[in-house]
């Protein structure tokens, strides 16, 4: 059966799916295969729970005309998404970046919504299954696409672009996350900027931070769609900036009061600004959806907790995002300060030194009490009357369990690993 012939028995369905566990009557599901599953197995179970049709790699697993069996499921997934994005030919927009990736997305997806029917990666799922899923989220109703790309290795990106063909690309950030699948910083940037080449070699446009000095050289000669806080000529010029905590932006004529934390998201606001403007949203609707912009899952959340206001950061961290968020929190300047943070994962041979070093700078530059919590942080271990270290998340309970945090002002954050949410749960 052709790719073609497989698309047109999914536009019958109401779906896709790749979960037993959340089949819907008429869903197409797909059987893909890992490491500890292999989800032909599930073939049968998916159509007794209403699956229209299922696709399969495996032929033992073959069960009647509503199956569909093909040489790689996972491929075929993918080829499905490439010829579904063709079909419908609607304009894309992609994002990647090493930081600012999913909030930049929602941002921008909140102010499209003001004018368009979109429809964007679903939380983080911008991966080479994800980008698949999101693609083929998409409908004849859909007017524009917002689609999230995640990498941690060289090629990631461009095989990615090459499935999702985007109009439009915006990279966040270079900075240090994935620094073992890459090779390091530089690998980052090479492997991020296959944005750039997809989007070059296509002509197609990119949205820039002209006041990043790596953006605006590898975007030299583009087709720029620009946002600058210091050149007057960018497309979208932003008059001023401030946190304290939440971002405020002036651009455009208005004020922009936003429920973002830090410094650091003032670029991915910024972004979502410009991206507005380039696609005719009105200014005052630009303002309204970013100002109803609530963030929410571990990141940058505002929260009140018995008689500590917390700044719950615990989504994710690498060496950039976590010596940003260290800087917005030490600049709030409150008397009432305290950080928990935790180990910063997939650093490879750096993550020793990369976390001596937000150690150094918490020495440095800090005035109050730091809990540091997993087994590289502990490895850096100083003497410091301020500061306390925890081998494992099990060692910091036992610490909450004897000792009460009140009234302060916390900052948690750390990889997702860590999940140091469950703080909460101590306070």
């Amino acid at each position: 059966m052709t790719i073609q012939e497989i698309h047109e028995l999914f536009l019958t369905c109401t779906k896709v799916s790749i979960d037993t566990r959340k089949i819907e009557p008429n869903s197409f599901f797909v059987a893909l295969k890992g490491d500890r599953f292999d989800a032909n197995t599930f073939a049968a179970e998916a159509l007794k729970k209403g699956a229209a049709y299922v696709i399969i790699d495996n032929s033992d697993y073959y069960i009647d005309h509503r199956t569909i069996l093909v040489e790689n499921s996972l491929v075929a997934l993918q080829e499905l998404a490439k010829f579904h994005r063709n079909y419908l030919k609607l304009p894309i927009i992609a994002l990647t970046g090493s930081n600012g990736k999913t909030t930049t997305k929602e941002l921008i997806n909140v102010v499209l919504s003001k004018k368009f029917t979109t429809v964007a990666t679903v939380g983080n799922l911008n991966n080479h299954i994800g980008v698949p899923m999101t693609l083929l989220s998409f409908t004849s109703k859909t007017e524009i696409g917002i689609v999230e790309m995640g990498a941690n290795h060289q090629k990631e990106i461009e095989f990615l672009c090459e499935i999702a063909q985007p109009d439009y690309g915006y990279i966040t950030n270079f900075g240090k996350a994935h620094l073992e699948g890459f090779g390091g910083v530089e690998g980052v940037i090479k492997g991020k900027s296959e944005m750039y080449s997809y989007l070059k070699s296509n002509q197609k446009k990119v949205f820039v931070n002209l006041d990043d000095a790596i953006q605006n050289d590898k975007t030299a000669g583009f087709n720029r769609i620009t946002f600058s806080q210091k050149d007057e000529k960018a497309t979208v010029f932003i008059k001023s900036v401030s946190a304290n905590p939440f971002v405020k932006i002036e651009a455009l004529g208005v004020v922009i009061d936003s429920h973002l934390i830090g410094l650091y998201n003032a670029n991915n606001i910024n972004a979502a600004i410009t991206i507005g403007v380039h696609f005719g949203v009105l200014v005052n609707d630009i303002k309204d959806a970013i100002e109803s912009y609530v963030p929410e899952n571990n990141r940058s959340q505002l929260m009140t907790k018995g008689s500590n206001e917390i700044i719950l950061d615990a989504y994710n961290a690498n060496p950039s995002s976590m010596k940003v968020a260290l800087e917005n929190f030490i600049q709030l300047g409150k008397t009432n300060q305290m950080v928990v943070v935790g180990d910063m994962y997939e650093l490879g041979v750096e993550s020793l030194a990369e976390h001596k070093e937000i150690v150094r700078f918490l020495n440095d530059h800090s005035s109050f009490e730091c809990h540091f919590v997993g087994k590289d942080f502990f490895a850096n271990a100083v003497d410091n009357e301020r500061f306390h270290f925890y081998s494992s998340f099990d060692d910091f309970a036992r610490y909450l369990a004897d000792n009460r945090i009140e009234n302060k002002m916390l900052l948690i954050k750390g990889s997702r690993g860590m999940a140091l949410e469950r703080t909460l749960d101590y306070l």
